[in-house]
């Protein structure tokens, strides 16, 4: 089972913007051979990190909005999150030190 909630559109403004946590949003789509393989990284990070970080999936097959107005042009897509703001953002697939060193100063 992840530990890792779905965002959408509708849901973002709640899940991300108003998030006292810093929130991690892997955005993915199900012909996204390299999401596939990022998703149990983040699963994992998830696990191990959930009470420091928000982790969210978005599913931009159907959610198009929030992609397009956060500059998403490839997938897969990391977005970091505080305040509502990106502060950080990767595309591919990146292994599980890169991420970890990403996100140190909010663990």
């Amino acid at each position: 089972m992840s530990n890792v909630a779905d965002v959408t559109d509708a849901t973002f403004n709640d899940l991300v913007v108003k998030s006292p946590k810093p929130v991690v949003i892997d955005y993915w789509a199900d012909w996204c051979a390299p999401c596939k393989q990022l998703s149990p990284i983040i699963d994992e990070l998830a696990r191990d990190y959930g009470d420091k970080i928000t982790f969210l999936k978005m599913d931009t097959n159907t959610s198009t909005q929030v992609p397009t107005q956060q500059g998403v042009l490839g997938l897969p897509t990391i977005q970091v999150f505080v305040g509502g703001e990106v502060v950080k953002s990767f595309t591919g697939a990146k292994p599980k030190s890169v991420l970890l060193r990403a996100l140190e100063e909010y663990l």
